[in-house]
């Protein structure tokens, strides 16, 4: 039998990869598209409803509809639907890459404790009236959140610094975090008067009815502050992907590398939290719809973990709208239901491989 020519080889490769390739764009463009329809839905749907030809007019030729419609998409429904979207491609974008680093699937902002120290921290404010950075008291409850979930981020990745810690051994550090914050909340809510408690629930339940221009607006910015660098990053963050001495041998700093995500994943993580509360599992659940569909590869996995996450929670935003109607149920509470089968699904796959 003829030997195949070398360059024939390499021909056929090249072909294979670019049909590859052109799949993964064409899907991050459907999810793209599926992102585009649902925010139009999100701004339709509420106590009254308009069509999407209406929200369309509100949004490209606002002086040409009814002041109502107008004041209803662009100051009301606009800031939250947006909110959806910017929170939503954030924590993904977290969780992807904190799974990414930790070589672990089950890692997340909500599942390694940063969410629930943010919750813990707007607890502080809203019960105590406890401010820790007093410089800011009229901004005491985000800010508590923020600072209490870089902490947890800080503490995490020092943990995983020490010798001999393994990936294992920083997400259970993690689950201790979840339990230990949430006992310390739960101490709160026993001491908080009813007013208190009330406004704690709320917050802890994630909601994104909140939402303003200027929260949006820092949101996105994260969003867009810390795509670049990992975009930067992908190749080493690909081959990371392979394990710590394989990563190392092809040139990869790995700890400097894992220092650089972590404080990028907590300002991901940490920003959305301190605006619209704990919701989970959207950092669990979109960075794996996104593996499912383009694979490991950063240069599409991140994009993809973005829209995948995006698309999530914009979608979970509708359905909380359509469930009962004439009420908005909490957006963190939808998140859960749909998180926890998938979350279920991954420790048996998981079990099952170990096998």
């Amino acid at each position: 039998m003829a030997a195949i020519p070398h360059d024939d080889v390499k021909v056929e490769g090249a072909v294979k990869y670019r049909a590859l390739a052109a799949r993964r764009i064409l899907i991050l463009i459907g999810l793209l598209a599926g992102l585009v329809f649902t925010l139009a839905l999100d701004m339709g749907l509420g106590p009254a409803r308009y069509s999407l030809s209406e929200v369309l007019s509100a949004i490209f030729t606002p002086s040409e509809v009814a002041n109502q419609l107008r004041v209803v998409i662009w100051d009301i429904r606009m800031p939250i639907a947006l909110m959806a979207v910017t929170v939503g491609g954030c924590l993904s974008l977290a969780g992807a890459q904190m799974q990414t680093i930790l070589a672990n699937p089950l890692a997340s902002p909500f599942t390694l404790g940063i969410s629930a120290a943010a919750g813990f921290g707007a607890a502080l404010g809203l019960v105590g009236g406890v401010a820790i950075y007093p410089a800011a008291v009229q901004y005491m409850v985000p800010i508590n959140a923020f600072l209490m979930a870089m902490l947890a981020s800080l503490f995490i990745y020092g943990m995983s610094t020490l010798r001999g810690v393994t990936v294992e051994t920083i997400v259970l550090l993690g689950i201790a975090l979840v339990f230990t914050f949430n006992a310390l909340l739960s101490l709160l809510e026993y001491l908080a008067s009813e007013q208190a408690l009330a406004a704690v629930v709320f917050w802890t339940m994630g909601s994104l009815t909140k939402a303003t221009w200027p929260k949006v607006a820092v949101t996105a910015l994260a969003l867009i502050l810390c795509t670049p660098l990992f975009a930067r990053r992908a190749w080493a963050l690909t081959a990371l992907r392979l394990g710590d001495d394989k990563a190392a041998s092809l040139g990869v700093k790995v700890k400097s590398l894992r220092l650089e995500t972590m404080m990028a994943v907590s300002l991901l993580a940490a920003i959305p939290v301190s605006f619209v509360g704990t919701i989970g599992f959207v950092g669990l659940v979109g960075p794996h719809i996104a593996r499912m569909l383009v694979g490991e590869d950063q240069r599409f996995f991140l994009p993809g973990s973005i829209l995948s996450g995006a698309l999530l929670l914009s979608a979970t935003s509708v359905v909380s709208k359509m469930l009962i109607p004439g009420a908005i149920l909490p957006i963190g509470v939808i998140t859960a239901l749909v998180g926890v089968p998938f979350f279920f699904s991954l420790i048996f796959t998981n079990r099952r491989r170990a096998w």
